[in-house]
């Protein structure tokens, strides 16, 4: 797949973007930062692989108070939080890239697609990016394990 850019790698900061999220308020970049964040990034919320990679991080949010986890798509928030009912999710933090900003400015936009590249980013509390997976077949899910492992060196898994 080709992509609207170069992402950023390991080590960089991200880049500044904006998204909106379910009440249509405007979430920036500096908006992420200050909290070891785990962003999700999924094509589009209404398919199988989504749906499961979205509700995977979710049921895994719990166990890691410290951190803050968030789910990235350019549906729309209409679709999102019809996705949400039809779901049955309510915890989950949905953000809305319908404006394409961050797909952009993270170099994950794919234009033959019209859609996100599916990818797993873990920043610090400083907003720099500590791990990156970018999943090459949109049709495969991401690598969890990996990326909860990456996620534990950072925060502590807290068992309910």
């Amino acid at each position: 797949m080709t992509l609207s850019g170069t992402p950023p790698e390991v080590g960089d900061q991200l880049p500044k973007f904006k998204v909106f999220d379910q009440n249509n308020v405007k979430v920036k970049t500096a908006n992420l930062i200050g909290k070891v964040t785990l962003i999700s990034v999924v094509p589009d919320l209404e398919t199988p692989v989504c749906t499961l990679q979205t509700r995977k991080f979710t049921q895994q949010a719990d166990h890691y108070p410290a951190a803050k986890f968030c789910t990235i798509s350019n549906n729309s928030i209409a679709e999102q939080t019809g996705w949400c009912a039809a779901q049955g999710v309510e915890n989950v933090d949905l953000l809305s890239d319908e404006e394409l900003s961050f797909g952009y400015e993270m170099g994950l936009y794919v234009p033959n697609l019209g859609n996100l590249a599916r990818s797993i980013w873990i920043i610090d509390d400083a907003g720099k990016i500590v791990y990156r997976q970018i999943v090459t077949e949109q049709s495969d899910e991401p690598n969890y394990l990996e990326a909860i492992e990456a996620l534990e060196k950072l925060v502590p898994r807290v068992d309910l």
